[in-house]
């Protein structure tokens, strides 16, 4: 079955690659193309695209209005097609996100041919999962307020060095009894509206540290992790090498590394190869969890495509520690959650909305 696809893009260079690099697939086909929000909406109903490509600044209308809009009006799977990768404009994209965009894709350019394969692979990739999609109507929002330049908090991108001290300080040893010491969260496609609708959830004195692996285009980490921030009451950031987790405190790897533990549970940054196409992987830290903190930590995988995080959440499981799967029907993707469950690594399959209740009462069991 051919997938129909609507691109919104006012930059003629930028439309001429989007259309080159999808005419070389069989089942997907280009019915549209519009430069301005205001001009798709008028051509949404006559087309019936199973899957949006947009841009984030158009003239007329930007990308978060003509997200909105649609799924006001016309639902259908959202793919925001961004050269947004500072963070005052990634925060946006992520508006778009929260508005019912599913996903986002740096915006292509005419670099060399290795590079071009990759980016036409990738944008195939994701909109072949899009248009399996399904998505609802939402109502009209209100932009939400900016963050605030004089915030006070600490750059999202500022990364220590990549690996860890030689001889790092005397420190306790990670907790390994039933008492939650550590939740660890894993995501893909669809992650950044799972993490916020958990995250915004919890309370300003969330007693442990939670580490967030989530897969996301190379440059948009800073602007997820602004967007988060403002979101929620806990401080959110990008793990710092020889630090040691603290509570209340959500951290990220920083993009392209591996996020892993020492045994004195500090993290530290790896660069090995990536794990099932990615790097970071929730795989690789899951496992360095269940290493570190055995039955006192709590693994929790997302919607997302592919199998990810099965190996890591079995070896949390297997460690004693307590596993939770986001369901299907609450799912984006039901790829990753499902790998696990099959794997037999989940111990409750919960609903996304019952996730940061479950977790607040675990940590104070």
């Amino acid at each position: 079955m051919t997938i129909r696809v609507l691109l919104v893009e006012d930059s003629p260079v930028a439309l001429t690659i989007l259309k080159r690099l999808l005419s070389s697939a069989d089942d997907i086909e280009v019915v549209g193309t519009a430069r301005t929000g205001k001009q798709a909406l008028r051509m949404l109903a006559s087309l019936n695209p199973q899957v949006i490509c947009t841009d984030l600044h158009m003239p007329e209308m930007d990308g978060w209005e003509f997200t909105c809009e649609v799924m006001a009006t016309f639902p259908r799977p959202i793919l925001v097609v961004s050269a947004s990768v500072q963070p005052e404009d990634t925060y946006n994209v992520f508006r778009a996100l929260e508005a019912g965009a599913v996903d986002i894709f740096p915006k292509p350019t005419s670099e060399g041919i290795l590079e071009y394969e990759a980016v036409k692979q990738e944008l195939i990739r994701k909109i072949r999962v899009l248009a399996g999609v399904s998505v609802f109507t939402r109502h009209r929002r209100q932009p939400p307020p900016s963050p605030s330049v004089s915030s006070g908090r600490d750059s999202p991108v500022a990364v220590p060095s990549a690996f860890p001290p030689a001889q790092p300080a005397p420190a306790a040893t990670p907790q390994r009894s039933r008492k939650i010491s550590i939740v660890g969260i894993g995501a893909s496609t669809g992650g950044p509206q799972a993490l916020y609708a958990i995250l915004s959830q919890l309370p300003a004195k969330f007693p442990v540290p939670i580490v967030c692996v989530q897969h996301i285009s190379e440059g948009f980490l800073s602007g997820l992790i602004e967007w988060l921030r403002v979101k929620c009451k806990l401080p959110v950031q990008v793990a710092a090498s020889g630090e040691i987790p603290q509570p209340g405190t959500v951290y990220f790897p920083p993009e392209g590394m591996h996020l892993e533990l020492t045994k004195q549970g500090r993290f530290w940054y790896s660069s090995a190869a990536p794990i099932s196409g990615h790097r970071p992987s929730v795989d690789v830290t899951f496992k360095a969890i269940a290493a570190s903190y055995g039955a006192s930590a709590v693994g929790v995988l997302l919607t997302g495509m592919g199998s990810d995080g099965a190996q890591g959440i079995k070896a949390m499981a297997d460690a004693g520690g307590t596993t939770v799967a986001q369901d299907e029907a609450s799912c984006v993707v039901f790829g990753m959650p499902k790998v696990a469950i099959a794997l037999g690594g989940v111990q409750q399959v919960l609903a996304l909305n019952e996730i940061a209740p479950f977790l607040q009462k675990k940590v104070l069991l």
